[in-house]
């Protein structure tokens, strides 16, 4: 989720237009030196990805599921003084990535019903869109509730009351003239595509005014430039719905340096900005990028760890289950809650997406929920 020009935890975007932590830079180790953890990396293996990715997404699933009281509101979410970084971000990413779940993966599944399952709990949360309404009245100058709700709209669960004050708000100049980085206003235009408004410019104009749309030095990226990359291309196509959407010079351009950049991931731990990486691969038009899926998609297989949690950065914790003892996503936690969840969304939002483009090459189905 992003909406503002601040950076929250662990240097993601942040949907709540409040101050977090700066990131750190994905800084690269020398060539063939390995993260102190980091599972080996070697060339890739034809159908490796496809190999280890209906277990990564069963088991992240299955901890996000395990934990979704984790996300749960606080009951004072309205107090100005509440942090929405660590409340109503986390929720709204919940929605977002699992509406994206359920929609890349085949009904009757497992992992198509969790998601689904998850996504009307994160709409409980907000006692469906009113809340989100409370928040619209109390900060009508804010993108953020807006873009919560379109999460939501996006998979078919509307709230009258929200939509009919976001009308008039997003029609104002106030509205058209927030000053905000490039690929935030592609999130906000991609909102208002969700929400079915008129949008407020053209997005093919921002996209070009984005670090990716300029295609840029690649040997420039780095922790912060690597995400507003990974969420123009998200804005871009709602999400990796609409892979089409991607222009051909953008497409060549992500296709020939994502490998480059993921290796980079790889080798200096960090995991979180590896799995939007793949997501982004697996959102392209045409056929996934088999090289880059099949090289890397072991290697966050192995950084999972056995609930299926994967931490955002550094040295994974690896503890083998006994022979013949299952191990359940309730188990004991190997990080804390903030510092995996996001990860662990990502990975499963990734691994949909790459086995849907894997499996039958047509993307992300255009399901929409009705409630």
């Amino acid at each position: 989720m992003t909406t503002t020009a601040t950076q929250g935890p662990k240097g993601r975007p942040d949907p709540g237009g409040r101050p977090g932590v700066p990131p750190r830079p994905a800084a690269h180790t020398h060539p063939g030196q390995a993260h102190p953890g980091q599972a080996p990396r070697g060339h890739a293996s034809p159908g490796a990805a496809l190999a280890v990715l209906p277990h990564v997404l069963r088991t992240a699933l299955a901890w996000t599921d395990a934990h979704r009281a984790e996300f749960a509101l606080p009951d004072d979410v309205l107090d100005p003084r509440t942090q929405v970084n660590a409340t109503l971000k986390p929720l709204g990413e919940l929605a977002q990535l699992c509406s994206t779940v359920r929609a890349a993966t085949d009904p009757g599944t497992p992992e198509h019903e969790v998601a689904g399952d998850l996504v009307t709990y994160a709409w409980e949360q907000v006692s469906q869109g009113a809340l989100l309404l409370e928040l619209l009245r109390a900060e009508p100058f804010a993108a953020y509730p807006y873009e919560i709700y379109a999460a939501f709209a996006g998979y078919g669960l509307r709230h009258e009351g929200f939509e009919a004050l976001a009308r008039p708000l997003t029609a104002t100049r106030a509205w058209a003239h927030t000053e905000q980085h490039a690929n935030r206003q592609l999130g906000l235009i991609n909102s208002e595509r969700r929400v079915g408004v008129l949008t407020h410019t053209d997005a093919g104009a921002v996209l070009s005014r984005t670090w990716l749309g300029g295609l840029s030095e690649p040997w420039m990226f780095e922790g912060p430039s690597g995400y507003a990359l990974t969420h123009t291309v998200f804005h871009l196509t709602d999400w990796g719905r609409m892979p089409d959407r991607v222009p051909e010079k953008t497409d060549a351009y992500l296709r020939t340096w994502l490998p480059a950049w993921a290796d980079g991931c790889l080798e200096s731990g960090q995991w979180d900005l590896t799995g939007e990486l793949l997501a982004v691969g697996a959102s392209l038009p045409g056929p996934p990028p088999l090289e880059l899926l099949d090289a890397v998609w072991p290697v966050l297989a192995d950084v999972q760890h056995v609930t299926g949690c994967v931490p955002e950065t550094g040295v994974p914790v690896h503890e083998d289950a006994p022979t013949g003892v299952r191990v359940h996503a309730d188990a004991p936690d190997p990080y804390p809650f903030i510092d995996c969840y996001h990860s662990t969304l990502v990975t499963a939002f990734a691994a949909a997406l790459s086995l849907r483009s894997l499996t039958d090459g047509s993307g992300p189905s255009r399901e929409r929920h009705t409630p």
